[in-house]
């Protein structure tokens, strides 16, 4: 276990170096587009204004998803059952009791943000509340403060920042090649240049999101375990998966840059988007944890 949190702590320079090197790319392709050559101005303006943004995003992130979800904070007083629940397993955890949030969505689902325990939120869905038991919403909410206790959190408040700067420099990239295409085309425009742009748009996106898949789908499986070490009774998170399972359903918010945050999947996948989900089969879940509930 702890050998996972030390992994996922070093998974956030790697993820960080990654895009780094996938947005530097991009600013070199847009550089080649614009000058002819590089890397200039552009390069370095794409590299600079990324890091700037992912310092930001780093430090504001988690506000942001929960205003993106349309979690808003509560007390003790605004729903005891779910506070109660947070606090005993911050209390149970050893962590600091991290902020509560609610989200007005009959869609049943769960999520954990902030870039460390010291800033951390949970937030639950009424959807969740109505059709989960007492130890059924405590797994769900062990789950996530597992989240939180692994650090997981601060990776993927790190990929959602950077999964936003690929798709901004890539839909700019996308409008050059595009606009700046057909403008060209008149003038002898270089249309190598136009399909290397088009191609780094497609795929840069398509790296970002097989990279946040792969990270999300790891967690997974470790905040159920941790979930299930903490309230020694994987039996009811196993239930709970079961029941997200059968009455899950898309969230009125949607929002595919943060799908990696929430407990399931919430958004409902075509068949492309199956490629490229960042949960695992909740029946693989169920599974482990049953098989292994006895070393719980």
């Amino acid at each position: 276990m702890y050998r996972a949190i030390a992994a996922n702590k070093r998974n956030t320079w790697i993820i960080m170096v990654f895009f780094m090197v996938l947005i530097a790319g991009l600013g070199f392709v847009a550089d080649l587009y614009v000058t002819g050559g590089g890397p200039g101005i552009v390069f370095y303006a794409v590299v600079i204004g990324a890091i700037a943004y992912v310092a930001i995003q780093y430090y504001s992130s988690g506000s942001q998803a929960l205003s993106m979800a349309g979690a808003r904070q509560i007390q003790k007083a605004d729903n005891p059952r779910l506070y109660r629940i947070v606090e005993n397993l911050a209390i149970t955890t050893g962590l600091p009791m991290p902020k509560v949030y609610l989200v007005d969505d009959p869609a049943p689902n769960a999520f954990a943000t902030g870039r460390d325990p010291e800033h951390a939120a949970v937030a639950a869905t009424t959807g969740l509340l109505e059709i989960m038991d007492d130890a059924e919403l405590e797994g769900v909410m062990a789950h996530e403060i597992a989240h939180v206790k692994n650090f997981d959190i601060r990776v993927t408040t790190i990929v959602f920042g950077l999964v936003v700067v690929v798709g901004l420099v890539a839909d700019v990239l996308a409008r050059m090649a595009f606009f700046g295409g057909m403008r060209r085309s008149t003038n002898g425009g270089n249309p190598l240049m136009i399909i290397i742009a088009i191609l780094a748009m497609i795929l840069a996106p398509l790296l970002a999101a097989v990279i946040q898949a792969a990270v999300s789908r790891q967690r997974e499986y470790l905040a159920d375990a941790t979930g299930a070490l903490t309230t020694r009774h994987p039996e009811a998170l196993a239930s709970a998966l079961e029941k997200l399972g059968e009455y899950g359903r898309p969230l009125k918010r949607q929002q595919a840059s943060m799908a990696h945050l929430w407990m399931a999947d919430p958004i409902k996948p075509g068949v492309i988007d199956r490629m490229f989900q960042t949960h695992p089969p909740i029946g693989k879940r169920v599974e482990r944890l049953l098989e292994n509930q006895a070393r719980f």
